[in-house]
């Protein structure tokens, strides 16, 4: 695992939407797993910014890592829709262009066949060019929240009370958001030529040095990456801490 600290949060975004940047261009009919929340804003404002620097992207695919289930699909806080503002529509591209779990029903049965449709196509796509992470405060990836066994195809999640506590701000009240989700299992993040796991905040310091330092437990779920080849983690200082003195 590559440790990158940036002074700050602006920092780290140019940081990784150079390298976004580079990948792009290098591979522009490539699969980019994407991430939402408001971790990888900066990121994403940037590529639109520097949207001249990009080549033709007719040919690029994109696949999410999640959606909440039983939301529509134009919902405001749904992750399609999320996806489609802060990115998608500057870049210009087309739905068809992106992937993401089928989640608008509520029925568990429905939501863990839309999980397995997900799988397929994720595995007809083949391996990402990159695939975008952030950091929960509980150490969860994708919506993989601690547990017991590390789960590896997608599946639907029952989401813990920390990480529905975190997701409040984004709706009006607390008991708007979603209890469970659809999510990308630990094989389909893993199935990435890189994965960048981008970390903004001292509220993330003990997760990320739990991630990094730490045993690889399902427990803290982002522990895992520490067994992925290529991982560069892009830290700011708030997130950072000491680690780097720990790491040496």
């Amino acid at each position: 695992m590559e440790v990158k600290v940036f002074k700050d949060y602006a920092e780290l975004s140019k940081f990784a939407a150079n390298r976004v940047l580079e990948l792009i261009q290098a591979e522009p009919a490539g699969v980019y797993g994407l991430a939402t929340g408001s971790t990888p804003l900066g990121l994403y404002a940037e590529l639109i910014e520097r949207k001249a620097e990009l080549p033709d992207l007719s040919q690029i695919k994109t696949v999410n890592l999640d959606e909440y289930l039983g939301l529509e699909l134009n919902h405001p806080q749904s992750y399609r829709y999320f996806m489609r503002e802060k990115l998608f529509a500057g870049l210009g591209l087309k739905a068809e262009q992106s992937y993401f779990p089928r989640a608008e029903m509520k029925d568990p049965e429905e939501a863990r066949a839309a999980a397995r449709e997900y799988e397929a196509k994720l595995q007809e796509l083949g391996q990402r060019t990159v695939q975008i992470l952030g950091l929960g405060e509980n150490g969860h990836i994708g919506f993989n929240e601690p547990d017991s066994v590390f789960t590896a195809p997608t599946h639907l999640v029952d989401l813990t009370e920390n990480t529905i506590a975190a997701n409040s701000r984004f709706f009006e009240t607390e008991e708007e958001v979603p209890r469970q989700a659809i999510t990308m299992g630990m094989a389909g993040i893993f199935d990435s030529k890189e994965i960048l796991l981008l970390v903004s905040g001292e509220q993330k310091r003990a997760a990320v040095q739990q991630a990094v330092l730490g045993p690889v437990s399902p427990e803290l779920p982002a522990s895992i990456l520490q067994l992925h080849p290529n991982v560069k983690l892009l830290l700011d200082e708030a997130a950072a801490g000491d680690l780097l003195t720990k790491l040496k």
